[in-house]
Order: structure tokens, then sequence, then C-alpha cells
């Protein structure tokens, strides 16, 4: 049974049918969405293309539809095209709906947190490669965004985060519950949430963070985007 397929399915269905909706407009960013994603995905896929061929992970075959591209399940690829685009999505909802940035104030201190914090904890966990990588990755995407770049967004990103973590967290449960995708424990934190590592947590805030500042800049560029 593919249920890595049914799982795309299900995360792209709602937010591509709700991109049409007059309000938010979704399709007016699609310009700017559909090269972001495509950049972060070549990254994404060279790192996930590695990892599977040294058995950081890897995938069940009773679950998956078959076809692959090199080691990778046809699934995995379109993870991240689906992924990003519904992340954007509620980053877009969330920027349209909330009446206020309620993070901006605190944006500086959890990215700060965040650029001394993720590094340390790769330090102590150096050879464990799912985490030095993601951790050392998510802290420099952070770097860049607010302490370099200084973009304006950044409180709109830690709740659009955590909003994405649930069906992020939903997701990956039944990924790794069945398993669809096993994680080799001697490579991640050796923590879990239910069947989830923790790791996936910093990685989903990683993929979201590449895209979203991409995305922003893209939208700069056609004279869309504020900050």
């Amino acid at each position: 049974m593919p249920v890595y397929l049914y799982l795309i399915i299900f995360t792209i269905f709602f937010p591509l049918v709700l991109s049409f909706d007059r309000r938010v407009n979704f399709v007016q960013y699609w310009r700017y969405l559909f090269p972001a994603t495509l950049v972060s995905a070549v990254y994404f896929l060279i790192w996930d293309y590695f990892f599977t061929s040294w058995g950081v992970w890897g995938f069940n075959t009773d679950y998956l539809l078959g076809p692959h591209l090199a080691n990778l399940p046809l699934e995995e690829v379109l993870f991240f095209f689906v992924v990003p685009y519904a992340c954007l999505f509620i980053y877009e909802c969330i920027r349209h709906y909330a009446p206020k940035d309620y993070l901006i104030s605190a944006a500086p201190y959890i990215s700060g947190l965040l650029v001394v914090g993720l590094p340390v904890v790769a330090f102590f966990y150096w050879g464990h490669l799912y985490t030095t990588v993601t951790f050392v990755a998510a802290a420099v995407f952070v770097l860049l965004a607010q302490f370099i770049l200084r973009v304006g967004w950044m409180g709109w990103f830690y709740l659009s985060y955590l909003v994405c973590l649930i069906p992020f967290l939903l997701v990956n449960g039944v990924l790794t519950a069945l398993p669809v995708v096993w994680y080799n424990d001697a490579h991640n934190l050796g923590i879990r949430i239910y069947t989830i590592p923790l790791d996936d947590t910093v990685y989903c805030l990683l993929l979201l963070i590449m895209n979203v500042l991409i995305f922003e800049w893209l939208k700069k560029l056609g004279g869309v985007a504020k900050g």
C-alpha cells in the first residue's frame, strides 16, 4: 500500500484547493513560490541522497509506490515540493489573518538562542550526522536572516513554524510509526517524540526558513514584500 503517496496527497490537498481563496489569493505568489521550492528542493535532495546512501535513514518499500530517482523514492522527491508549498501557504495565511506580528519583539532573542544553542548541541553530538548537519545548517540560516540580512518577518516566521509543526509532526508520526521511513539512532539525538526523532523539529525549522528566505527575497525583487 503506497502510504507515503497518500500522505503526500493529504498534505497538499487543502493548501492547494484553498490557494484560490480570494482573501489570501495564494496563487498570486506562485511565480515566487515555485523557484523558491525548487532551489531548496535541490539542496535537500542532494543531502537526502547521501544520507540515504550512508544509512542515516532509509525507506520501507512496503509503503512506497515503487519508482525511484537515484536511490530516493518518488514520494520523497515530492515531499520537498509539497511540504514547502503547504508551509508557505500557512505562512502567508498567518501574515494575512493575524492582526499583528505578536513575536516581533521576541524574535531576536529566539534567534539568538537558536544561533548559540544549536551549534552547542551539535558540538556535543559531533559525528551524529543528522544532528550535526541539521543543527549547524539551521543556526546558519537563522543567523543569516535575523542578524545579517535583518529581515522584518522573523516574528511571522516563528509563529508559522509553530503552526507548521502540528501537521509536520502528524505526517512524520505516521511515517515513522509504520515505519515508512526509518532512522539510524547512531546519527541523531536518540530522543523521540512518540516515534519521531527530535531532530526532525529542527529539520522542519531549517526547511521552512530556507524556503521563506528565498520566497520573501523573490517577492521583494517583484515589488511585493516589505522587510
